[in-house]
């Protein structure tokens, strides 16, 4: 019986770490050939960045701190029942790990116009950026938005009361076909307001004068976008 109970155990351990690769080898996607040479060199450049020594970051690795060094003189990479929590713990995306570099943006020269919506089709998070970006979310990279070139069939009313526009949108808010967020754009500044299934197709936002840009996500139409001068407040 214990013998039995034994390899049961081992058993379920192993399917555990089957499954734990199998979803590695999701997040790694297709870069599974990696330079290892850039990848130490990487991995270095993070952990002095972090003000760790090796045997710190081995230590939450839950390794020894000769793995580490060789991974940094470029003699081998982390094995990828690694990747995840070497990832976490100096603060990097895996796929810019695997490919050797972070690769920075330029910087943000503040041009509103050029925001971008990206919408975690996992979880349901939405994240932004005012430039190009690369926006990741549950190990998955995001692109960007693209609002829908048809006209919207929902009707949109905009009423101006007490310092305030309050937008209403006559759409259904169902479990499977929703408005998941509205923004309001204008100058620099970016008013997002997420919505839920059960609400009202409503918010509101602060009068920031005449102009800018009003934005509507629809779970099922994506989305869309319109002057927010077209809605003529009333």
């Amino acid at each position: 019986m214990k013998e039995d109970r034994q390899a049961g155990k081992e058993n379920l351990e192993m399917k555990a770490d089957m499954e734990k690769d199998r979803k590695t080898d999701e997040w790694l996607g297709d870069e599974k050939e990696v330079d290892s040479t850039k990848v130490g060199q990487l991995i270095l450049q993070l952990r002095n960045e972090k003000g760790m020594t090796q045997q710190q970051l081995a230590d939450r690795l839950h390794i020894s701190n000769k793995a580490v060094s060789k991974w940094e003189c470029g003699m081998g990479c982390p094995d990828t029942s690694l990747w995840p929590g070497l990832a976490s713990v100096l603060g990097v995306d895996i796929q810019k790990m695997l490919q050797g570099g972070l690769d920075p943006n330029g910087p943000d020269i503040g041009k509103i116009q050029n925001i971008r919506f990206y919408v975690c089709s996992s979880c349901g998070n939405i994240l932004v950026s005012t430039g190009q970006a690369s926006v990741s979310c549950c190990g998955r990279k995001l692109q960007p938005l693209v609002c829908s070139s048809e006209k919207s069939a929902h009707e949109i009313t905009v009423k101006e009361t007490d310092g305030e526009y309050y937008i209403a949108i006559q759409h259904e808010m169902r479990k499977d076909h929703y408005i998941s967020f509205v923004a309001y754009v204008k100058n620099d500044r970016i008013l997002l307001v997420r919505l839920y299934p059960e609400q009202d197709a409503a918010v509101r936002v602060p009068v920031m004068g005449k102009g800018g840009d009003l934005y509507v996500y629809c779970t099922k139409h994506g989305l869309q976008k319109a002057a927010f001068s077209c809605y003529k407040p009333a």
